[in-house]
């Protein structure tokens, strides 16, 4: 395993289960059994934005990533108030109306003379999953006290439709796959 590879993926169906299964599908990621580990860039890989993930191997291996990922579905309605708090005065004429919030994935990354990092963080708001991606990285090379100056992010963002699901995912895929059995 020299490159991980980062592709982002978003997928709109009408469970859950299938929404996440098209955003992977839209990374190229689909068909394999994925395993989760940390979030720790070993010093000898390097890591690569593409748009889609290229052949990491047979269907049905596995395939060790870090990934971010969010799903939205039908009853995830949101009440916005432009002011005002519950129970005050006025407070019914200050209400926005509810609204379906977006799905946002994103994935950074920061690597440097040794070891690196990822950050998967989800959300509402691309711009502020981006400020927690780069608050999330500095904190994690500071633990470490790791020196760590080339930094990416990927995110995905995905609106949300009427009675279906939603998923946005960015995912590092670590090499290539492994026979599962």
């Amino acid at each position: 395993m020299n490159t991980i590879h980062v592709a982002g993926g978003v997928g709109v169906a009408d469970t859950a289960m299938a929404s996440y299964d098209a955003a992977l599908a839209d990374a190229n990621l689909h068909n394999y059994n994925l395993v989760a580990v940390s979030s720790v860039v070993p010093a000898e890989a390097t890591v690569e934005a593409v748009s889609e993930a290229p052949d990491l191997g047979p269907a049905g291996n596995r395939l060790t990533v870090v990934e971010a990922r969010r799903t939205i579905g039908p009853g995830d309605e949101v009440d916005f108030r432009e002011g005002g708090r519950a129970g005050a005065e006025g407070a019914e004429s200050k209400r926005a109306p509810r609204r379906r919030p977006d799905a946002v994935a994103g994935l950074g990354w920061a690597t440097g003379p040794g070891p690196g990092l990822f950050y998967e963080v989800t959300g509402e708001d691309p711009e502020g999953v981006r400020d927690r991606i780069h608050a999330g990285l500095d904190a994690g090379g500071d633990l470490r006290d790791w020196d760590l100056p080339d930094r990416e992010t990927r995110v995905e963002t995905v609106a949300a439709e009427p009675d279906r699901y939603a998923t946005a995912v960015v995912v590092a895929a670590y090499g290539e796959s492994e026979p599962i059995l």
